[in-house]
């Protein structure tokens, strides 16, 4: 989500709606932001119909840093609504109602589709031309791929805001305990982040009061993910 300007897209939806609407439709606009701006990643990154995604990536940071310094303007321009920008960039679940449940139903149904393409995934994890010759469209599934994760993530932010490093870490931790066949590593990834995110934000209550639980998924994510950057030759080699 950040790699590719998903959650950058998402917070500059939120931000305008904060400044300009006073926080009016504010999941709306979020969700917009980030689907309109991994459009426009893969859009730019698109040549002759590929999108390969050393340049996926390169572009989405791009992007990531152009809506980064849009917000950081509308941050110093906002006033008085300052800290509730900040706050819903920290991400958190203090400002959740059983309204936004609605909006969240649509999360399983993308769980679905992620696991009816697990197994085309794992095709695919053996490398982009032998997939080609197994019977994947390659370049098309990474469309399917790209699209419904981004949806989740503009729906996840939409609704809690910026909340770091779950989506990063818990996948590497639960790859590493249930092997790497995603029709496994799925829903096995899925609980584990929402267990973390359900005892960071337990945490945040109890001792740390309005806090964004965002504070505490990247205080303990960061040294985390430095830790197996550190240590990949290791864990590659435990990865059949």
């Amino acid at each position: 989500p950040y790699i590719i300007g998903t959650s950058s897209g998402g917070a500059f939806g939120a931000a305008v709606t904060i400044v300009f609407m006073g926080g009016l439709f504010l999941p709306v606009f979020a969700f917009i932001g980030a689907i309109g701006s991994t459009f426009l990643v893969y859009a730019i990154a698109t040549r002759n119909g590929r999108a390969p995604v050393e340049t996926l990536l390169l572009t989405g940071v791009a992007i990531s840093m152009f809506f980064s310094s849009i917000l950081s303007f509308l941050m110093y321009s906002a006033g008085n609504s300052l800290h509730q920008i900040v706050f819903w960039l920290m991400g958190g679940l203090w400002n959740v109602s059983w309204d936004d449940v609605w909006l969240a139903l649509l999360i399983p149904v993308g769980g679905i589709i992620l696991f009816v393409l697990a197994r085309d995934l794992n095709i695919l994890s053996l490398g982009e031309e032998d997939a080609l010759h197994l019977g994947v469209n390659v370049e098309q599934f990474k469309r399917i791929l790209l699209f419904v994760a981004s949806g989740l993530t503009a729906v996840a932010v939409s609704i809690a805001g910026s909340i770091g490093f779950i989506g990063l870490i818990t996948p590497h931790v639960m790859r590493l305990l249930v092997g790497p066949d995603h029709r496994i590593l799925f829903p096995a990834a899925m609980l584990a982040g929402g267990l973390f995110l359900l005892a960071a934000d337990t945490i945040v209550r109890s001792f740390l009061g309005e806090m964004p639980v965002g504070v505490i998924t990247s205080f303990v994510g960061a040294p985390f993910f430095i830790m197996l950057l550190r240590y990949n030759h290791f864990i590659v080699w435990k990865i059949p």
